[in-house]
């Protein structure tokens, strides 16, 4: 922007006729952080004419999608169902001034043409034939009653557009017949009302998908037709699945929301938006919202197709869960912890000890829940291979071992373990595995001995003698302090006891 040129004004348009998809979302942000970098207004318009198939919940859905995205608007939401006047008005001095005029030609006579260009095989293109009648007879029959469209009388001439991101596009006049800008039942179409809008709204940029590029030359003879400047375009290139075919429900998550409910951070999902496309001129891959508004530039906005790839996400969001401060980590986790999440410090050392090992904040929160309760149930696969006829002799083994350990410590368990897996002539890996069984309830996770210190010694001894009863055997009666009980069968139910 120069610095005589006015600040821009960019505009989002979403149709509320699905979700929020990521690339309007990839679209909006474009449009915000452009106009952050040049100082501009951002405004955002539901165009909602396409009653058939707007739906008012869904506009909620975009909004809140948006918002939870941080991508505040300065302007709107701007609803086209409100501006039915506006575009009225415009048809009225469009026909006035002989820049779009009425037609009357019925759908059947249409359909005919439509069917002799097909069968010729050549693209059908209206007549013009509403061109030939005089003003005064098209008021006559409209006062009359006569149902009619509008149609915008396209220049015979090409026009040239000069995109900000693909340069020098150039459409024939023989490109874009008379298009309808208003039907016969007097509602406005889409490629009028968002121009009108734009005229309206003064905007001065128009940034939006590249399936939009072939609806620029109607919108600059319209532009032009309503006496206005035409807006500098910018479009996008596509963003396609790990296929390289356009992004859908195959690929996976295609709508923001399903990122939403699968535990992403909408800094993460943002971040990797931005560089769909863009690139900050270094090999940077995380950058905060201040650094793309400040560093923003079509001018390193690429014109090839992007793909998006769900496994990147996942590493980015995983980056910016590593990276947040601890207690703001745990607030974003906690609505996820299927239980709930520990209390006071055993909540920060939690954080600590799973935030590099979790990718969504679905993870994180099944990671803390294990230190708020008790496992209700074991991992069925883990029994069958870790439970043996000795487990539960071994498991009573390192119960008693531990209640003696002076310090509940991270290298006094590892220690305490590895000395009665000696004593019992077995690996080590005998006792670890049912003992994570034991302590929660499933076969992975961090290490087992910061699990353990973490849990503390009171918890931790509590679910290694419930794992004991839900598995019977030698040890099922262990006393408190640790005494053997004796010898029993194995096997046994793969869930707790209801006991405390």
């Amino acid at each position: 922007m120069s610095a005589t040129a006015s600040p821009p004004r960019v505009r989002f348009a979403p149709s509320p006729t699905g979700s929020l998809h990521v690339g309007g979302a990839r679209t909006a942000l474009y449009n915000l952080l452009y106009a952050r970098s040049q100082k501009g207004r951002f405004i955002l318009r539901i165009e909602d004419t396409d009653v058939e198939r707007s739906r008012e919940e869904l506009s909620g859905q975009i909004l809140s999608a948006m918002e939870w995205l941080g991508l505040g608007f300065d302007e709107g939401p701007f609803y086209q169902s409100a501006r039915d006047d506006i575009y009225r008005a415009a048809a009225v001095r469009l026909i006035a001034e002989g820049k779009a005029y009425r037609a009357f030609e019925p759908p059947d006579v249409l359909e005919v043409e439509r069917k002799r260009a097909e069968a010729e095989g050549r693209p059908y293109r209206y007549s013009g034939a509403g061109r030939e009648v005089a003003p005064e007879e098209s008021d006559r029959r409209a006062r009359a009653g006569e149902r009619h469209v509008v149609r915008l009388a396209m220049p015979a001439e090409p026009i040239v557009v000069d995109d900000l991101i693909r340069g020098t596009v150039e459409f024939p006049s023989e490109a874009i017949d008379d298009f309808v800008l208003v039907r016969s039942d007097g509602h406005p179409l889409y490629h009028f009302c968002v121009c009108v809008d734009d005229v309206d709204m003064r905007i001065t940029h128009v940034l939006r998908g590249d399936d939009h590029l072939a609806n620029t030359p109607k919108h600059v003879a319209l532009f032009r037709a309503l006496g206005a400047p035409v807006p500098a375009f910018a479009h996008l290139g596509m963003i396609l699945g790990t296929d390289r075919k356009k992004l859908s429900k195959r690929h996976g998550a295609a709508a923001v929301e399903e990122w939403r409910d699968q535990g992403i951070l909408p800094e993460a999902l943002v971040n990797y938006l931005a560089l769909l496309g863009w690139s900050p001129g270094d090999d940077r891959e995380i950058l905060n919202r201040q650094e793309m508004e400040l560093e923003f530039s079509l001018g390193r906005v690429g014109a090839s197709p992007s793909v998006f790839d769900p496994e990147k996400l996942l590493w980015m969001n995983a980056q910016y869960m590593a990276r947040m401060p601890g207690e703001q980590l745990l607030a974003r986790a906690t609505p996820w912890a299927p239980v709930g999440v520990p209390d006071g410090e055993a909540a920060s050392r939690a954080i600590e000890l799973h935030r590099t090992r979790a990718r969504t904040l679905i993870e994180l929160g099944r990671a803390l829940s294990t230190y708020a309760a008790d496992p209700t149930a074991y991992d069925a696969d883990g029994m069958r291979k870790q439970v043996k006829a000795d487990t539960a002799g071994h498991v009573a083994r390192l119960i008693a071992r531990w209640e003696q350990e002076p310090a509940w410590t991270v290298e006094a368990l590892d220690q305490g373990l590895r000395e009665t897996a000696e004593a019992l002539q077995v690996g080590a890996g005998k006792l670890i595995h049912p003992t994570r069984l034991a302590l929660t309830g499933i076969t992975v996770g961090a290490p087992l001995f910061d699990v353990a210190e973490v849990l503390g010694r009171e918890t931790a001894l509590r679910r290694m003698r419930r794992f004991l009863e839900a598995i019977g055997g030698e040890g099922a009666a262990v006393s408190p302090r640790g005494g053997d009980s004796p010898a029993g069968g194995g096997g046994g139910p793969t869930a707790p006891s209801a006991g405390p």
